[in-house]
């Protein structure tokens, strides 16, 4: 396949660009554009065929559901059974970094809900994203555009590396605002289950709507049989291509272990606190700020960075979970699928 590489200036976007996308996606092609979390691989949301082509395009199993993306809420209501839970959290805090989950209509084919009975809606509020939506007339089911179970792509060149040759268009819109998915809620009428947390954290929704329940699976393994209820719910997910190890004790012993590590390999990974940086140095040594935010913005870079620097083994300190904390340890989680390391 010849891919469309295109730049946008999402202040300034060229319709003529937007036309084409809308055009691929109608013909039932695949368009990957830039949205304030990660970049999407988006295709008709209404189509069983394109859906399979996004999963081969990604290499990613077809039981893993796809969000589909709306222009405003109430597009939603072709797609879904919505209620009035949905209406207030869409009010809060959409166009944005919120994906929520709802019964679905027959209008959704099951190849994009990944058989499931319930559909992942999303309204992104990124303008090139926006823009491409609204033209295409229809809703668009977009992954993120990676080869599954990699870190998620915050740039175009993440996007080029892996689906170059398989997508018929890629965007380039700039870096991504956030740098981590979307939260993932299901809801009923009273009650919100986080399945993925992202930039819209607990407390956030808890001042929408006091009953809100966390997911065990958000920091576990998926139990044997359970299903994938949300995207980024796979036993590893968002991993570089060598294995990742996370540290967990007291914070001056992690910081000697990774001493340790590095004298006896200085081209070890290490994902340490920027605070340390004067102890802890090296070839592929990374820093995290203290602030989740900030730590999100990165992490995916970071990770991604690891598969083309000289090191065998990545370790990380464990981050706090307070607010987007959790969505920052989620990732990492599964990242390093599961493997902690005690000290």
């Amino acid at each position: 396949m010849n891919t469309i590489i295109t730049k946008l200036d999402p202040e300034n976007i060229d319709t003529a660009v937007i036309e084409k996308a809308a055009e691929i996606i109608g013909m039932g092609g695949l368009v990957a554009f830039p949205t304030e979390t990660v970049y999407g691989l988006g295709a008709d949301a209404e189509r069983a065929d394109v859906a399979e082509k996004i999963y081969k395009a990604k290499g990613r199993p077809s039981d893993n559901p796809l969000i589909i993306h709306i222009a405003k809420a109430e597009d939603a209501e072709k797609y879904a059974y919505t209620n009035e839970l949905y209406y207030k959290l869409t009010n809060a805090f959409s166009p944005g970094p919120l994906t929520v989950i709802l019964p679905k209509k027959d209008t959704v084919p099951d190849t994009v809900t990944g058989g499931l009975d319930t559909v992942a809606i999303r309204i992104p509020s990124n303008k090139i994203a926006r823009a491409l939506i609204e033209r295409a007339g229809v809703a668009i089911a977009a992954p993120s555009a990676n080869t599954s179970g990699k870190p998620s792509p915050t740039e175009a060149s993440h996007v080029i590396e892996d689906l170059s040759g398989k997508a018929d268009m890629i965007i380039d819109g700039g870096a991504s605002e956030i740098g981590l998915e979307s939260t993932v809620v299901k809801v009923d009428e009273s009650s919100i289950l986080l399945l993925r947390p992202g930039a819209v954290d607990v407390e956030m929704l808890r001042a929408v709507c006091e009953n809100v329940t966390v997911s065990s699976a958000i920091l576990e393994k998926l139990k044997a049989g359970q299903k994938a209820e949300s995207p980024g719910m796979m036993y590893k997910h968002y991993a570089p291509d060598i294995p990742v190890y996370l540290v967990e004790g007291d914070e001056s012993k992690v910081v000697e272990f990774f001493r340790q590590k590095l004298e006896n390999n200085p081209k070890t990974g290490i994902l340490c606190y920027i605070d340390s940086r004067d102890t802890v140095f090296g070839e592929n040594v990374k820093y995290l700020d203290r602030s989740p935010i900030k730590q999100a913005n990165v992490l995916f870079a970071y990770l991604r960075d690891y598969n083309s620097s000289t090191a065998s083994e990545v370790y990380s300190v464990i981050p706090d979970s307070d607010g987007v904390g959790l969505a920052v340890l989620n990732r990492l989680m599964r990242a390093a699928g599961f493997q902690i390391i005690k000290v």
